[in-house]
């Protein structure tokens, strides 16, 4: 009655290419790889197909069913996904709850009918339980609740590790998936209401610059977080596809000593921006969570050798982009 995702091996050996296909892939990560393929990671025997939302609409079964059966893909990673900012989340966790459900149900379920060789989702570092101990690793996942801002988001992430796991034992598939800390980079989400830390302080030091006003940065700038430069996680995230044979997840991070703190991050970038003023911390304002470290062990002994981008240079990089690309970025 049921195909098995390993009962087209035979198939699948003889074929002279991969097609990769990337789900969300005009996005901050989805660019990145993009960029990492062409420039460094490519190879003759692989063809990479990067989807936007204009090449059909996940959440609807049949028109993922279409793009499968347009592009045959024999490799995926999967990035597509609701997202948004902690006030959205507030106010939507069913609708990230649903959406995000129905998006990973029909790529998972595509790829298993398609005998896709091997899928890799990405996850978030929120579907940790909120109430845990320090560092974080990917035993933890399911020990707890998560946190009540964004549950609906995190529980449709956590879900994906378990289709993951019911995919494999049940049909044999292997599908896995990623753990990123803070992502940043070129093609973030730059809106100042719904980005990221870094794209927000880029764009609040834009408006100040433009103003002649310093930098404002909300708390007391103590907080500490990991933080993965996007080019970075592409790179990995291209072992992870052709090398990482593991069902569970994988945390992509840098090191729990490698941890900085917002105030020394506001400084990176405005420099990374050029501002001569000095920031002024608003200490009025809440600093959140104090630290959400995560362990990168697992990914220090199967990469030891991967360098980690120094993140002065990333964030220059980061903020190069921006004002290169301000007329047309997310914001």
């Amino acid at each position: 009655m049921f195909s098995s995702c390993l009962s087209g091996v035979g198939h699948i050996i003889t074929m002279a290419t991969k097609k990769v296909l990337v789900t969300g892939g005009t996005g901050l990560v989805g660019m990145a790889l993009k960029k990492i393929v062409e420039m460094e990671k490519s190879r003759p025997n692989e063809e990479w197909i990067f989807l936007s939302s204009k090449d059909g609409d996940l959440t609807d079964a049949e028109a993922t069913k279409a793009i499968f059966e347009k592009h045959k893909p024999t490799h995926v990673i999967h990035l597509a996904a609701m997202v948004g900012g902690l006030f959205k989340n507030l106010k939507y966790n069913l609708d990230f709850w649903r959406l995000n459900i129905k998006i990973n149900d029909n790529v998972l379920h595509n790829c298993y009918l398609n005998k896709v060789q091997k899928c890799v989702s990405c996850l978030s570092t929120c579907i940790f339980p909120d109430k845990t101990i320090y560092p974080i690793d990917e035993t933890m996942v399911h020990n707890g609740p998560p946190h009540d801002s964004n549950f609906g988001y995190a529980y449709a992430k956590r879900m994906i590790d378990v289709q993951n796991r019911a995919y494999h034992i049940q049909h044999g598939c292997q599908f896995t998936s990623v753990i990123p800390t803070n992502v940043y980079g070129p093609h973030d989400n730059y809106n100042l209401e719904d980005s990221h830390v870094i794209p927000g302080l880029i764009h609040k030091c834009y408006l100040a610059m433009k103003e002649d006003k310093p930098l404002i940065v909300w708390g007391t700038g103590k907080p500490r977080r990991q933080f993965i430069y996007s080019l970075d996680l592409a790179r990995l995230m291209i072992w992870v596809l052709r090398d990482y044979n593991e069902i569970d997840p994988i945390i992509l991070s840098v090191s729990e000593e490698e941890e900085v703190s917002i105030k020394e991050v506001a400084e990176m970038v405005a420099k990374g921006m050029g501002m001569k003023k000095e920031l002024v911390l608003d200490t009025t304002k809440s600093d959140g969570q104090f630290k959400k470290t995560a362990s990168n062990e697992k990914l220090k002994k199967l990469r030891p050798d991967f360098k980690f981008t120094d993140p002065q240079q990333a964030i220059k990089e980061s903020c190069e982009w921006f004002l290169q690309n301000f007329e047309t970025c997310r914001k």
